[in-house]
């Protein structure tokens, strides 16, 4: 299954190939790598490079074999920017911070966007005020989502800095509370699961891999099945909904499925999030599964 990509005036595909894409976010145009798009550029070089406010260039010395979407690198600056700059997302009530992160990505996920609107949908019917936890949760849009649709929302991340960028986006969003944890998605949850807490959501968009706050070690490959089976165990078995994102490692749909189907006990829906080009061309950038009950 294909999902649509929504209508956003804050974004734009503009074009991609040649493993990059160039892209905008509100008025700054950007290219970036893209891994997968292997296929010809349909604009000229010299077009992109004079829509083009900045490019990062990989450095291949450095990158990660382990995550395709952890650059190593540096960004080549042809126009004056500032640090950081917002985009909306207005259906959802997003603002968020965009900005030119040393690692290449910009803080906002834009294949995300279908999953935002399963993420509202879900809370809305689940309510009133749903326990939702977002792992893995990065600069926290799905955590807004959940808490602007009503969800008693928590949302964990190792990092720090990226949780200020979250609490950042959750200011300029205008939405409630929100607890953010600094901590091991790892070791929160199997202490969760020792308390007998129980969430009605869970969101999970783990990395290939990573460290916790301590230097804990992530390796999605080898703890994503025991990860799974305890995130199982703290969902209430009667009302709830579990979104599993596999794109940084590329994995099947159906491998997310067996998962989430050896764990919960029923069949979830998988499929692709793609965003399409102005010049034609879709690019696969999500693999998602989706359960509900």
């Amino acid at each position: 299954m294909i999902e649509p990509f929504y209508d956003w005036k804050d974004y734009q595909l503009i074009d991609s190939g040649l493993g990059e894409k160039l892209e905008r976010f509100g008025s700054i145009v950007l290219i970036r790598p893209e891994p997968q798009a292997l296929w010809p550029k349909q604009l000229s070089e010299s077009d992109w490079l004079k829509q083009a406010h900045a490019k990062f260039v990989r450095d291949n010395s450095k990158k990660s074999h382990r995550d395709s979407h952890n650059e190593q690198g540096g960004w080549t600056f042809f126009k004056k920017l500032p640090n950081s700059w917002t985009i909306q997302y207005q259906p959802l009530g997003l603002v968020l911070k965009v900005s030119c992160t040393s690692f290449g990505h910009t803080g906002v996920f834009v294949e995300q966007i279908s999953n935002w609107h399963f993420i509202d949908e879900q809370v809305k019917r689940l309510g009133p005020n749903p326990k939702v936890l977002n792992l893995f949760a990065y600069t926290g849009a799905a955590s807004i989502v959940a808490a602007h649709a009503g969800a008693d929302t928590t949302h964990l991340d190792a990092v720090r800095n990226v949780v200020s960028w979250a609490n950042e986006n959750k200011q300029l969003s205008g939405v409630k509370d929100i607890r953010w944890l600094v901590e091991d998605a790892f070791k929160f949850v199997k202490r969760q699961a020792n308390k007998g807490q129980l969430y009605q959501g869970i969101i999970i968009d783990p990395p290939a891999y990573g460290r916790g706050p301590s230097g804990e070690k992530w390796i999605l490959e080898e703890q994503i099945n025991e990860l799974i089976a305890m995130c199982a165990q703290i969902t209430d078995p009667k009302h709830c909904f579990v979104l599993l994102n596999l794109y940084s490692m590329g994995l099947d749909g159906l491998v997310g499925n067996n998962l989430l189907k050896a764990h919960y006990g029923v069949d979830a829906q998988w499929g692709q999030s793609v965003v399409p080009s102005s010049t034609g061309f879709h690019l696969p950038l999500c693999t998602w599964v989706r359960l509900s009950k």
